[in-house]
């Protein structure tokens, strides 16, 4: 069940897991609180969600961009 769970992380954009490393916090309860949000108010986490893993996806492409690999 564990390689499971740990499949989905790193195969989705892995928005609550960065979060949950970055603030320190359990990262169950930040997947919790974009559930129970987008329950509430009807999705509108879901656009937050979805642009947040936008910016994770253009900032890896210029991190990449910028260290090229050369091979002598």
């Amino acid at each position: 069940m564990q390689k499971l769970k740990l499949f989905f992380e790193e195969r989705a954009f892995g928005v609550c897991y960065r979060l949950g490393e970055k603030l320190n916090f359990p990262i169950d309860s930040i997947r919790l609180f974009f559930i129970y949000a987008s329950f509430i108010t009807m999705g509108s986490p879901v656009i937050l969600y979805v642009s947040m893993a936008m910016m994770m996806k253009i900032r890896k492409y210029f991190r990449k961009m910028n260290n090229p690999v050369l091979f002598d």
